[in-house]
């Protein structure tokens, strides 16, 4: 009879469980310190938990234009209804399409439900206003005593201010504008009639003040108070940023807010609408090939190309940073280009965009011309008393269910219960720690059909631990020793569960893409815990095993083991009826013969 190879590992043997167990504890070190890290630790709270404002808008098209609700047309909207709750202060609002037309609204509590329900309900205000002045929002405004910082332009029609790639026009260097005359240019500015600056500068290339218009326009307290409020406004602040523009007409000049290339808050002093969103028939981040970068091309209605014409004529020969025009948004500048020839019909703006910043500001600008307008379906308001009630009753719903499979697997598996238990409690810990996570990174909120998955989740881990379990005691009912069964049951029973897990993720994934609001929170959370699942019978739960089958209480098949042979009514050893019949078959006496 052949010798057996030494060194050769049995079959679903696993020679070095202490690895395994190594790498899942350095990911739950490094997940929970993460965790602490970020300062989030707890989960964040949907709106049926920490209650709050469910807004349901259903959109509308001006007749004849039906085919402008699409889903384009949606996605912008959620855009522009995002910013505009954020700018309430709120940063865990949740906007999200439902169907064809409906877009949900969710705001938690501590925002006025009023203030929220105008925001969201109004189409977007888009205009096009000159720039007076701006200045970092940390620093003092560009008053007498100081002076705006020119910024570069790109080649082309405009350039983005705001997304310049820094480079320098050498063909129209600008001279900086002396600290007395930029405070003079700017008064003037707000009290004149004309609702652009007086051009200005002589042939030798230095910037002259324009002359004093009477003041038939804007009163002399009024352009002051206006130059106070510039030099006071904090764009830090995200309730200065919401309330700097808001009840302005277009007629008047104003100040706002805007993110310059670098993500920095930058504050704008405007004169009065030269151009209103609906004079945009169309614009659209695109590529240009020939110079290798993203730009947005705009094309203006007859009107609009009029206005435009207007307004980039007297632009163009202004000095920075009157030479720019920005586009504001719901009181908020996303752009704010210079101007260096005049413009009509169709504009360009460039700059160090990439496709989606290009992107975004094309649907920004078209947005203003959708034929689309929103009517409020359902306003449902969720008291924090009603939201905590819901989140424990799911709590207790969940512990019921934990300590009922608790009970059932200590009555019948007795030792090996300790074994699933530890299981759950390592998964319960990645669970919350991951949740906790992924509420900063992502936005996901934990609500009441989160928490019920999670609860389902307790029985799909549980019924992993109990196909190994079973078949480890297959294997010591067909005749083998403990530390063999244990790894020898672990191939057949890893096939079972991963086949399991993958049908119950793939439901999971199904009823996340074919769904919206809550119930996506369901199959989120199930997903994430069915994965969890996976990872935790392969690194913690089969490790642990291997470890405890070559101790005395497991490994002898103690009573209260759950793994006593005489319990499970287990044959003879195999070894010894494969040793019989070896000698059966041997060689023959001659002598017997």
């Amino acid at each position: 009879m052949a010798a057996p190879k030494k060194g050769r590992r049995p079959a679903g043997g696993q020679s070095r469980p202490g690895r395994a167990l190594a790498l899942i504890l350095i990911a739950m070190v490094a997940l929970t310190g993460g965790m602490f890290w970020s300062g989030h630790t707890t989960p964040r709270l949907g709106i049926d938990l920490a209650g709050g404002t469910s807004i349901t808008l259903k959109a509308k098209a001006e007749p004849g234009q039906e085919d402008a609700v699409n889903e384009t047309n949606m996605n912008t909207a959620v855009g522009i209804i995002e910013r505009r709750v954020n700018g309430l202060g709120v940063s865990e609002a949740e906007v999200q399409t439902q169907g064809r037309e409906n877009i949900i609204v969710n705001i938690p509590r501590g925002v006025d439900e009023k203030q929220a329900r105008e925001q969201v309900g109004t189409t977007a205000q888009l205009y096009f206003r000159p720039v007076l002045t701006y200045a970092p929002s940390q620093q003092p405004a560009p008053t007498a005593s100081s002076s705006a910082t020119p910024k570069p332009s790109a080649s082309g029609a405009t350039a983005d201010k705001g997304k310049g790639d820094g480079a320098k026009d050498e063909k129209s260097a600008t001279p900086s504008t002396s600290a007395s005359t930029q405070g003079r240019a700017v008064s003037e500015a707000l009290k004149a009639p004309s609702p652009t600056p007086t051009p200005s500068g002589s042939a030798s290339g230095t910037p002259k003040a324009p002359e004093s218009p009477k003041p038939s326009g804007t009163p002399d307290a009024a352009a002051s108070a206006l130059e106070q409020k510039f030099a006071t406004l904090n764009c830090l602040d995200p309730k200065q940023r919401a309330a700097a523009g808001q009840g302005v007409k277009p007629e008047d000049s104003t100040v706002a807010c805007g993110k310059n290339a670098i993500g920095q808050w930058e504050k704008y002093l405007l004169g009065p609408a030269e151009v209103d969103g609906k004079d945009v028939e169309d614009a659209k981040g695109e590529f240009d090939p020939t110079r290798g970068m993203w730009i947005v091309n705009m094309e203006f209605t007859s009107s609009g190309s009029k206005k435009f014409q207007q307004i980039t004529s007297k632009l163009s020969q202004q000095q920075e940073p009157q030479n720019q025009f920005a586009i504001v948004l719901d009181g908020e500048v996303v752009s704010a280009p210079s101007v260096r020839t005049t413009l009509s019909a169709n504009a360009e703006i460039s700059g160090s965009f990439n496709q989606k910043s290009a992107q975004d500001l094309g649907n920004i600008l078209s947005y203003g011309a959708l034929p689309l307008s929103f009517d409020t379906q359902s306003v449902d308001t969720v008291t924090a008393a009603l939201g905590g009630d819901q989140l424990e009753a799911g709590l207790i719903a969940g512990a019921i269910g934990l300590a009922l499979v608790v009970l059932y697997l200590v009555v019948y598996y007795r030792g090996l219960s300790i074994v699933a238990i530890l299981s759950l409690m390592v998964s319960a810990l990645l669970t919350y720690v991951i949740m906790a996570l992924l509420g900063p990174a992502i936005g996901f909120a934990l609500n009441l059909p989160a928490v019920c998955g999670a609860i389902v989740a307790i029985g799909i881990t549980a019924d992993s631990f109990i196909v190994y379990f079973e078949r480890i005691r297959d294997e010591i009912r067909e005749g083998r020793s403990h530390r063999p069964a244990v790894e020898r049951a672990w191939p057949r029973a890893r096939r079972t569960i991963l086949v399991s897990d993958f049908v119950s993720f793939l439901a999971a994934a199904v009823l996340f893409v074919v769904t919206v609001g809550k119930v996506q929170g369901f199959a989120f959370t199930l997903g994430l815990t069915t994965l969890l699942d996976v990872v935790v019978v392969f690194l913690f739960t089969k490790p642990v095993m291997t470890l405890l089958a070559r101790t005395e209480f497991f490994g002898g098949g103690h009573a209260w083991s759950g793994l006593d042979p005489k319990r499970l009514g287990a044959k003879p050893p195999l070894r010894r009826t494969r040793r019989v019949s070896a000698h059966a078959a041997g060689p023959v006496d001659p002598k017997e013969a």
